[in-house]
């Protein structure tokens, strides 16, 4: 059996390690960071989204060919009803096809967009969204079997926020872009002229692509200005590969409010913060003290190249880099300044007496041909993924319970059209940060979820069950199941 130490001294060690430089934190000149642009679609329950190409300059050199929603790079941020039919509309002027993924949003199969639902080069899809789920942050993107890491990381991509406007009632901070921040983490490499570059190497297929540089929202050195308050940070990482683990430069607290797929009952005080692809976050942040400060990661636990990664407590090698400055600003009226004690979500508390049992493996192997490029592969249960193969079928409204092994590395396991519970992690409860409703989790060796089946999916338009480190994903490690 290939083992992680195995893995690591095949590729080599200098092969993989793609690490963000740590910067310093001292005070200078802010560029203010910007939101994406706010697509409000709450009144009217209808958007439209139009993938297209364009250029855009990161580093203030040569500008890259990106795409993105509506924009040159990434997407904006959709708003709409968390229960409404909302009728969504995608226009594809690429020259090649797309899909358009609503990740974490809870709808049938026939309109879940996954790879067998392509949008062809000049063609627009129309569907109607049965919304109806908790309020929540999740997000849309591209998904075709053999080209989502490199379409995405292109640039298709956005955030969804699901309201159901009660932040209000709930002290929660709600003016998007002062004290409710969209926050979409990526990693991205650049070459000499600064131009975006995704020059996949055969280590890189095995171990997912990381870049060198923080991108967020599309920008790279800017500041998030904020006020003297409370701050409500909805993070996501849009990263091919990189496994964030997140803190405050000077340890001050984060305050989970919601997970995945909403709010949860209380807020949950934190130190730290893994983020993996594809999982969102919300937490809240005092700056109160009007002190500057930055929202700080570790190196991604994947590049341990001592084999472990943070298994066995670990941290990965290398030093921590600034994902995000911060700079509190006086002149903006801070609008929350106390903790709420309420939040009105609620956590999962599944029964499980009844649940069928389902194992599920995330293989990597190589093969005899270990350094030959495309020699990898990987599959789930030891099967590489195929259009034309329904690997299990479930009855609607039922509940299973699923245990998810990764036999090296650290893998983001994501179910389509599902909310999941986290029962344990390697056979003990959950991190705090996992005891809310998921549709995403980071599995370190052994994660057991109970999973509900409330969406139809047909044979022909399924639901997927994937890693979303994307090169993987796009390399096999990928299965899909219907539910009727």
């Amino acid at each position: 059996m290939i083992t992680r130490r195995g893995l690591m001294t095949g590729l080599g060690a200098g092969a993989v390690a793609s690490f963000i430089p740590s910067l310093s934190l001292a005070n200078r000149d802010a560029v203010p960071l910007s939101m994406p642009p706010l697509l409000d679609a709450t009144d009217t329950g209808a958007f439209r989204l139009t993938a297209q190409s364009g250029q855009t300059n990161f580093a203030g050199r040569a500008a890259s060919e990106t795409w993105g929603f509506s924009q040159p790079y990434l997407g904006p941020t959709v708003r709409i009803r968390n229960t409404q039919e909302v009728q969504a509309e995608v226009e594809n002027s690429l020259s090649e096809e797309i899909s358009v993924h609503w990740h974490g949003m809870l709808i049938p199969g026939d309109v879940d967009g996954g790879p067998h639902q392509t949008i062809a080069p000049g063609s627009t899809w129309a569907p109607v969204l049965p919304v109806n789920q908790p309020a929540a942050t999740i997000w849309f993107h591209t998904h075709i079997h053999g080209a989502t890491a490199r379409q995405v990381y292109n640039g298709l991509a956005g955030v969804m926020h699901l309201s159901d406007g009660l932040d209000d009632e709930r002290g929660l901070p709600a003016t998007y872009g002062v004290d409710d921040l969209t926050l979409v983490l990526q990693d991205r490499r650049f070459d000499r002229r600064g131009r975006m570059d995704y020059s996949l190497s055969m280590p890189e297929q095995m171990m997912g692509f990381l870049g060198d540089t923080m991108v967020i929202n599309g920008q790279i050195g800017a500041t998030a200005v904020v006020p003297n308050g409370i701050v409500r940070l909805r993070l996501l990482n849009g990263s091919n590969s990189r496994i964030y683990t997140l803190s405050m430069s000077d340890a001050r607290p984060m305050h989970l409010i919601a997970t995945d797929n909403g709010l949860l009952d209380r807020p949950i005080e934190l130190t730290g913060l893994s983020l993996s692809p594809g999982e969102r976050y919300e937490v809240l942040v005092d700056f109160g003290d009007g002190n500057d400060v930055s929202l700080i990661s570790q190196q991604s636990p994947n590049t341990d190249m001592m084999g472990g990664g943070m298994m066995g407590g670990r941290p990965a090698s290398g030093p921590p880099f600034e994902v995000l400055p911060f700079k509190a600003d006086t002149s903006i009226q801070a609008r929350i300044t106390t903790l709420p004690d309420d939040l009105g979500g609620s956590r999962p508390a599944l029964d499980s007496a009844r649940a069928g049992q389902r194992r599920v493996t995330l293989d990597m192997g190589m093969g005899s041909m270990m350094m030959r490029r495309n020699g990898n592969q990987f599959s789930i249960n030891g099967r590489p993924f195929d259009m034309n193969r329904t690997d299990f079928t479930v009855q609607q409204g039922t509940i299973e319970r699923w245990s998810v092994s990764a036999n090296m590395l650290m893998h983001p396991f994501h179910i389509h059209g599902v909310t999941f519970q986290v029962l344990s992690e390697n056979g003990a409860a959950p991190a705090p940060q996992n005891t809310g409703w998921k549709d995403t989790v980071l599995v370190n060796g052994r994660t057991d979820l109970l999973v509900r089946f409330d969406q139809p999916a047909s044979a022909d338009l399924p639901f997927m069950f994937h890693c979303h480190i994307l090169e993987h994903e796009d390399g096999g490690m990928m299965g899909q199941f219907a539910v009727v």
